[in-house]
């Protein structure tokens, strides 16, 4: 008998993870698509204070409806849409994936199922497992758009309860247009939820709208954000979704007891105060991303088009050496997606540059 007795399915599993390596040895780190704008000293000062205040009460268990940070969510949500979100559809939690996971824990479980379309986060499988929910995984296309048809066709095969659609999709960057949204959420009916993961969708170009637009008209919709990528907070793990108050109104039966603590209360609250200096670089990275897709392609390479802060590029015949050859230049990027594929998150300007030195040498002594 081994020890520890883990699940038999979890046994000799890697925990997820991106690598994670010390700045002064990469210095260019464009790997997990982080913002690269920090806060200005106000907000930091703004934070700071309020962390403070929280600490004053944690002799005190916080709000476990978490009403304030939930009204500023519902406020700051309802700039995306024609008429308003309220706070009663509004639920947030450790970071998307815990809002995710909570989901799959409600709605998934035994005997039920959860379905995506690869390439596809490589989360998803993973918190279908931890809630013993059946996954399955339908395919994009070469251009990794959805065939609606065939989605349709897979969903009335599988009836699943759960469909996880990330868009803009990581690793790809594709976005999804409402017309498949909606005939998605139409195929699945009420017998579950679609989920449509925004984590990137402040990145999303010009007029591509945000399926937040769709929720009067499918309440079995579920719309997923996250303050880890545009917000320039991923330190402090704050996902939330906008949804139907009854679908909210389950997630209560699975969350754990005061899950949100008074100091991330605290600090959302703050970093929503200075929602327009956070994400006044956004616009600066959808520049830089259109301008690195275009040199990306200039350099006869394929790459997706992209709603996101990153790009995936290929193909290259063997990606490890690539990734190997730009970090070893001191560049650091990711090793994901389809063979033959790299994803590079948007960085500063400088660091872009950095990304295109390193990968002209890898390229040349490469051939």
């Amino acid at each position: 008998m081994s020890f520890p007795p883990i699940r038999p399915e979890l046994a000799g599993i890697e925990p997820y993870g991106a690598p994670q390596l010390p700045v002064d040895l990469v210095p260019v780190q464009l790997n997990v698509n982080e913002n690269p704008y920090g806060p200005s000293e106000e907000c930091v000062a703004d934070i700071a204070a309020s962390a403070g205040e929280a600490a004053r009460t944690l002799n005190r268990y916080p709000d476990r409806e978490f009403v304030a940070l939930r009204t500023a969510l519902a406020s700051y949500l309802s700039r995306d849409v024609p008429g308003e979100i309220v706070p009663e559809q509004v639920w947030a939690a450790n970071g998307s994936n815990e809002v995710m996971l909570q989901l799959l824990q409600a709605f998934g479980g035994p005997g039920r199922t959860a379905l995506s379309f690869a390439p596809t986060y490589s989360m998803y499988p993973e918190y279908a497992r931890d809630s013993m929910t059946a996954w399955v995984a339908g395919r994009r296309e070469d251009d990794f758009s959805l065939d609606l048809d065939r989605a349709r066709a897979l969903i009335a095969e599988v009836r699943p309860d759960v469909v996880l659609l990330p868009s803009p999709n990581n690793p790809t960057g594709t976005a999804l247009p409402p017309e498949a949204i909606t005939v998605l959420c139409e195929a699945v009916g009420d017998r579950g939820v679609v989920v449509v993961d925004e984590a990137y969708g402040e990145f999303r170009r010009s007029g591509v709208p945000s399926a937040l637009e769709l929720l009067p008209a499918h309440r079995n919709l579920v719309v997923t954000r996250t303050m880890s990528k545009a917000f320039a907070a991923a330190g402090l793990r704050l996902g939330y979704l906008a949804a139907d108050p009854a679908i909210c109104d389950a997630i209560r039966v699975v969350r754990l007891p005061y899950h949100l603590s008074a100091v991330t209360q605290a600090t959302a609250l703050a970093a929503l105060r200075h929602a327009p200096e956070l994400l006044g670089n956004v616009d600066q990275l959808r520049a830089q991303r259109d301008k690195t897709v275009a040199w990306l392609r200039d350099q006869g390479l394929q790459v997706a088009d992209s709603d996101a802060n990153f790009c995936l590029f290929g193909t290259v015949g063997d990606r490890h050496a690539v990734w190997q050859g730009l970090l070893d230049r001191g560049v650091l990027i990711r090793e994901t997606g389809p063979d033959g594929w790299l994803r590079v998150s948007i960085g500063t300007p400088e660091e872009m540059a950095a990304f295109e030195d390193a990968l002209v040498a890898v390229m040349k002594e490469m051939a």
